[in-house]
Protein backbone atom coordinates (compact mmCIF):
# COMPACT_ATOMS: atom_id res chain seq x y z
CA UNK A 1 0.00 0.00 0.00
CA UNK A 2 1.35 3.81 -0.97
CA UNK A 3 1.64 6.02 1.36
CA UNK A 4 -0.37 9.37 1.25
CA UNK A 5 1.91 12.32 0.75
CA UNK A 6 -0.10 14.70 3.29
CA UNK A 7 0.54 18.15 1.96
CA UNK A 8 -1.09 21.16 3.39
CA UNK A 9 -4.00 22.30 1.14
CA UNK A 10 -2.71 25.68 2.26
CA UNK A 11 0.44 26.86 0.57
CA UNK A 12 0.82 29.81 3.17
CA UNK A 13 -1.50 31.85 5.16
CA UNK A 14 -1.04 36.00 5.86
CA UNK A 15 -3.59 36.56 8.41
CA UNK A 16 -6.87 35.58 7.28
CA UNK A 17 -5.61 35.74 3.75
CA UNK A 18 -4.59 31.81 2.58
CA UNK A 19 -3.83 30.74 -0.08
CA UNK A 20 -4.41 27.23 -1.44
CA UNK A 21 -3.21 25.63 -3.87
CA UNK A 22 -6.90 24.57 -5.33
CA UNK A 23 -6.76 28.45 -6.49
CA UNK A 24 -3.09 27.52 -7.96
CA UNK A 25 -4.06 25.17 -10.09
CA UNK A 26 -7.13 27.46 -11.78
CA UNK A 27 -4.50 30.25 -12.16
CA UNK A 28 -1.90 27.74 -13.62
CA UNK A 29 -4.15 26.43 -15.86
CA UNK A 30 -5.09 29.75 -17.20
CA UNK A 31 -1.67 31.05 -17.91
CA UNK A 32 -0.40 27.85 -18.99
CA UNK A 33 -3.05 27.39 -21.79
CA UNK A 34 -2.98 31.35 -22.78
CA UNK A 35 0.97 30.71 -23.01
CA UNK A 36 0.42 27.49 -25.29
CA UNK A 37 -2.27 29.09 -27.51
CA UNK A 38 -0.02 31.56 -28.15
CA UNK A 39 2.35 29.21 -29.32
CA UNK A 40 -0.12 27.24 -31.40
CA UNK A 41 -1.04 30.27 -33.31
CA UNK A 42 2.96 30.56 -34.44
CA UNK A 43 1.94 26.96 -36.09
CA UNK A 44 -0.44 28.80 -38.26
CA UNK A 45 1.05 29.38 -41.94
CA UNK A 46 2.04 32.90 -43.09
CA UNK A 47 -0.58 33.58 -46.00
CA UNK A 48 -3.41 33.06 -43.23
CA UNK A 49 -2.46 36.55 -41.20
CA UNK A 50 -2.77 38.55 -44.43
CA UNK A 51 -5.81 41.61 -44.11
CA UNK A 52 -8.30 39.49 -45.73
CA UNK A 53 -7.82 35.98 -43.54
CA UNK A 54 -8.67 38.66 -40.56
CA UNK A 55 -11.20 39.90 -42.22
CA UNK A 56 -12.79 36.23 -43.04
CA UNK A 57 -12.34 35.23 -39.39
CA UNK A 58 -9.60 32.95 -40.14
CA UNK A 59 -6.75 34.21 -38.34
CA UNK A 60 -6.34 34.60 -34.52
CA UNK A 61 -3.78 36.67 -33.37
CA UNK A 62 -2.13 37.38 -30.17
CA UNK A 63 -4.74 40.38 -29.03
CA UNK A 64 -7.26 38.14 -29.65
CA UNK A 65 -5.83 35.21 -26.98
CA UNK A 66 -5.46 38.59 -24.53
CA UNK A 67 -8.85 39.84 -24.60
CA UNK A 68 -10.78 36.43 -24.50
CA UNK A 69 -8.81 35.59 -21.23
CA UNK A 70 -11.54 37.58 -18.85
CA UNK A 71 -14.12 35.59 -20.74
CA UNK A 72 -12.50 32.47 -19.92
CA UNK A 73 -12.19 33.34 -16.77
CA UNK A 74 -15.78 34.16 -16.29
CA UNK A 75 -17.10 31.05 -18.16
CA UNK A 76 -15.06 28.33 -16.15
CA UNK A 77 -15.97 29.77 -12.81
CA UNK A 78 -19.68 30.53 -13.70
CA UNK A 79 -20.39 27.59 -15.78
CA UNK A 80 -18.61 24.73 -13.09
CA UNK A 81 -20.55 26.62 -10.56
CA UNK A 82 -23.89 26.51 -12.14
CA UNK A 83 -23.14 23.07 -13.32
CA UNK A 84 -22.19 22.09 -9.54
CA UNK A 85 -25.33 23.31 -9.03
CA UNK A 86 -27.80 21.83 -11.67
CA UNK A 87 -25.69 18.21 -12.07
CA UNK A 88 -25.43 17.42 -8.45
CA UNK A 89 -27.05 19.07 -5.64
CA UNK A 90 -30.25 20.88 -7.65
CA UNK A 91 -32.84 20.58 -4.80
CA UNK A 92 -30.73 21.65 -1.92
CA UNK A 93 -29.76 24.91 -3.90
CA UNK A 94 -33.65 25.26 -4.33
CA UNK A 95 -34.23 25.59 -0.74
CA UNK A 96 -30.79 27.56 -0.44
CA UNK A 97 -30.52 29.98 -3.68
CA UNK A 98 -28.48 32.53 -2.30
CA UNK A 99 -25.27 29.66 -1.86
CA UNK A 100 -25.12 29.00 -5.55
CA UNK A 101 -22.64 31.52 -6.55
CA UNK A 102 -20.65 31.35 -3.14
CA UNK A 103 -17.75 29.12 -4.64
CA UNK A 104 -15.47 29.95 -1.88
CA UNK A 105 -17.43 26.62 -0.37
CA UNK A 106 -16.50 24.24 -2.67
CA UNK A 107 -18.17 22.52 -5.46
CA UNK A 108 -17.24 22.61 -8.88
CA UNK A 109 -18.12 20.78 -12.05
CA UNK A 110 -15.81 20.30 -15.28
CA UNK A 111 -18.55 19.45 -17.52
CA UNK A 112 -20.49 23.23 -16.67
CA UNK A 113 -17.21 24.67 -16.52
CA UNK A 114 -16.89 23.16 -20.06
CA UNK A 115 -19.84 24.84 -21.47
CA UNK A 116 -19.26 27.63 -19.72
CA UNK A 117 -15.96 28.33 -21.97
CA UNK A 118 -17.90 27.27 -25.12
CA UNK A 119 -20.56 29.39 -24.56
CA UNK A 120 -17.95 32.06 -23.82
CA UNK A 121 -15.97 31.59 -27.26
CA UNK A 122 -19.50 31.57 -29.32
CA UNK A 123 -19.90 34.91 -27.93
CA UNK A 124 -16.55 35.88 -28.21
CA UNK A 125 -16.00 34.90 -31.53
CA UNK A 126 -19.35 36.70 -32.99
CA UNK A 127 -18.19 39.89 -31.48
CA UNK A 128 -14.88 39.59 -33.28
CA UNK A 129 -16.00 37.56 -36.02
CA UNK A 130 -13.91 34.71 -35.51
CA UNK A 131 -14.46 31.28 -36.88
CA UNK A 132 -15.80 29.35 -34.02
CA UNK A 133 -13.95 26.35 -34.13
CA UNK A 134 -10.65 28.08 -34.78
CA UNK A 135 -11.10 29.55 -31.41
CA UNK A 136 -12.53 26.42 -29.98
CA UNK A 137 -10.18 24.13 -31.52
CA UNK A 138 -7.24 26.47 -29.45
CA UNK A 139 -9.07 26.08 -26.49
CA UNK A 140 -9.11 22.47 -26.61
CA UNK A 141 -5.56 21.87 -27.18
CA UNK A 142 -4.81 23.71 -23.97
CA UNK A 143 -7.12 22.37 -21.96
CA UNK A 144 -5.58 19.11 -20.49
CA UNK A 145 -2.95 21.70 -19.05
CA UNK A 146 -5.16 23.32 -16.71
CA UNK A 147 -7.14 19.31 -16.12
CA UNK A 148 -3.67 18.18 -14.71
CA UNK A 149 -3.24 20.55 -12.56
CA UNK A 150 -7.10 20.74 -11.51
CA UNK A 151 -7.03 16.89 -10.51
CA UNK A 152 -3.38 17.32 -8.78
CA UNK A 153 -4.44 19.57 -6.49
CA UNK A 154 -7.87 17.54 -6.02
CA UNK A 155 -5.09 15.31 -4.53
CA UNK A 156 -3.47 16.95 -2.61
CA UNK A 157 -7.01 18.22 -0.99
CA UNK A 158 -7.59 14.49 -0.29
CA UNK A 159 -10.89 15.01 -2.25
CA UNK A 160 -12.72 13.31 -5.21
CA UNK A 161 -10.41 10.18 -4.10
CA UNK A 162 -11.12 6.73 -5.45
CA UNK A 163 -13.29 3.00 -4.44
CA UNK A 164 -11.70 1.06 -1.74
CA UNK A 165 -8.88 -1.49 -3.19
CA UNK A 166 -6.57 -3.81 -1.14
CA UNK A 167 -3.95 -3.26 -4.27
CA UNK A 168 -0.29 -2.16 -4.16
CA UNK A 169 -1.70 1.51 -5.36
CA UNK A 170 -4.18 1.62 -2.24
CA UNK A 171 -3.62 4.70 0.22
CA UNK A 172 -5.36 6.09 3.08
CA UNK A 173 -6.76 9.87 2.72
CA UNK A 174 -7.04 12.35 5.57
CA UNK A 175 -11.11 12.70 6.18
CA UNK A 176 -12.17 9.52 4.84
CA UNK A 177 -13.45 6.25 6.64
CA UNK A 178 -9.54 4.53 6.97
CA UNK A 179 -9.50 2.26 4.47
CA UNK A 180 -7.04 2.51 1.01
CA UNK A 181 -8.37 3.79 -1.81
CA UNK A 182 -7.16 4.22 -5.22
CA UNK A 183 -5.67 7.47 -6.05
CA UNK A 184 -8.18 8.35 -9.04
CA UNK A 185 -7.23 11.90 -8.96
CA UNK A 186 -3.88 10.95 -10.05
CA UNK A 187 -5.24 8.50 -12.66
CA UNK A 188 -7.48 11.44 -14.21
CA UNK A 189 -4.31 13.72 -13.93
CA UNK A 190 -2.34 11.18 -15.95
CA UNK A 191 -5.14 10.36 -18.66
CA UNK A 192 -6.71 13.37 -18.71
CA UNK A 193 -4.20 15.60 -18.59
CA UNK A 194 -0.36 13.96 -19.73
CA UNK A 195 -2.04 11.31 -22.19
CA UNK A 196 -4.71 13.94 -23.66
CA UNK A 197 -2.32 16.85 -24.38
CA UNK A 198 0.06 13.71 -25.88
CA UNK A 199 -2.76 13.26 -28.28
CA UNK A 200 -3.74 16.41 -29.52
CA UNK A 201 0.01 18.00 -29.34
CA UNK A 202 0.29 15.38 -31.96
CA UNK A 203 -2.21 16.07 -33.48
CA UNK A 204 -1.41 19.76 -33.82
CA UNK A 205 2.87 19.49 -34.26
CA UNK A 206 2.39 16.44 -36.55
CA UNK A 207 -0.97 16.25 -38.20
CA UNK A 208 -1.77 19.85 -38.95
CA UNK A 209 -4.80 19.70 -37.13
CA UNK A 210 -5.40 23.45 -36.50
CA UNK A 211 -5.95 23.37 -40.61
CA UNK A 212 -9.25 21.17 -40.46
CA UNK A 213 -11.43 23.44 -38.07
CA UNK A 214 -13.46 21.10 -35.74
CA UNK A 215 -10.94 18.33 -35.30
CA UNK A 216 -9.33 19.13 -32.20
CA UNK A 217 -12.78 19.82 -30.21
CA UNK A 218 -13.72 16.64 -31.19
CA UNK A 219 -10.68 14.90 -30.51
CA UNK A 220 -10.99 16.41 -26.77
CA UNK A 221 -14.62 15.76 -26.44
CA UNK A 222 -14.28 12.49 -27.31
CA UNK A 223 -10.63 11.66 -25.53
CA UNK A 224 -11.81 13.50 -22.06
CA UNK A 225 -15.24 11.64 -22.71
CA UNK A 226 -13.27 7.96 -22.73
CA UNK A 227 -10.96 9.00 -19.73
CA UNK A 228 -13.26 10.11 -17.66
CA UNK A 229 -15.63 7.29 -17.60
CA UNK A 230 -12.57 4.54 -17.40
CA UNK A 231 -11.44 6.31 -14.26
CA UNK A 232 -14.66 6.82 -13.04
CA UNK A 233 -15.03 3.13 -12.31
CA UNK A 234 -12.00 3.58 -10.22
CA UNK A 235 -13.22 6.69 -8.21
CA UNK A 236 -15.71 6.93 -5.29
CA UNK A 237 -19.21 8.16 -6.51
CA UNK A 238 -20.73 11.34 -4.71
CA UNK A 239 -21.88 9.99 -1.42
CA UNK A 240 -25.48 11.65 -2.09
CA UNK A 241 -26.10 10.54 -5.51
CA UNK A 242 -24.17 7.24 -5.10
CA UNK A 243 -24.79 5.11 -8.61
CA UNK A 244 -27.17 6.15 -10.61
CA UNK A 245 -28.72 4.84 -14.30
CA UNK A 246 -27.70 1.41 -14.81
CA UNK A 247 -25.06 1.50 -12.11
CA UNK A 248 -23.08 4.33 -13.51
CA UNK A 249 -21.90 7.45 -11.70
CA UNK A 250 -23.05 10.97 -12.65
CA UNK A 251 -19.32 11.82 -14.11
CA UNK A 252 -20.19 8.76 -16.62
CA UNK A 253 -23.62 9.64 -17.55
CA UNK A 254 -22.48 13.31 -18.58
CA UNK A 255 -19.49 11.64 -20.80
CA UNK A 256 -22.03 10.21 -22.63
CA UNK A 257 -23.33 12.83 -24.54
CA UNK A 258 -19.50 14.75 -24.84
CA UNK A 259 -18.20 11.62 -27.17
CA UNK A 260 -21.42 11.38 -29.14
CA UNK A 261 -21.33 14.68 -30.13
CA UNK A 262 -17.22 14.39 -30.62
CA UNK A 263 -17.96 11.65 -33.28
CA UNK A 264 -20.39 13.47 -34.87
CA UNK A 265 -18.42 16.76 -34.98
CA UNK A 266 -15.32 14.49 -36.22
CA UNK A 267 -17.63 12.79 -38.54
CA UNK A 268 -18.55 16.25 -40.15
CA UNK A 269 -14.70 17.44 -40.26
CA UNK A 270 -13.55 14.29 -41.54
CA UNK A 271 -16.58 14.51 -44.44
CA UNK A 272 -15.70 18.08 -45.33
Amino acid sequence: MLTYPSIDPVLFQIGPLAIRWYALAYVAGILGGWWYVLRLIRLTPEPTRHRAALLHGEAITPKHVEDFINWAIIGILAGGRLGYVFFYKPLYYVYHPLEAMMIWKGGMSFHGGMIGITLAAYFFARKYKLRFFKLQDLIAAAAPIGLFFGRISNFINGELYGRITFGPLGMVFPHSDGLPRHPSQLYEAAMEGLVLFAVLYYLTHHRHALKKPGMLSATFLIGYGLSRFIVEFFREPDAHLGFLLAGLSMGQILTIPMVLLGVFILKKTIDK
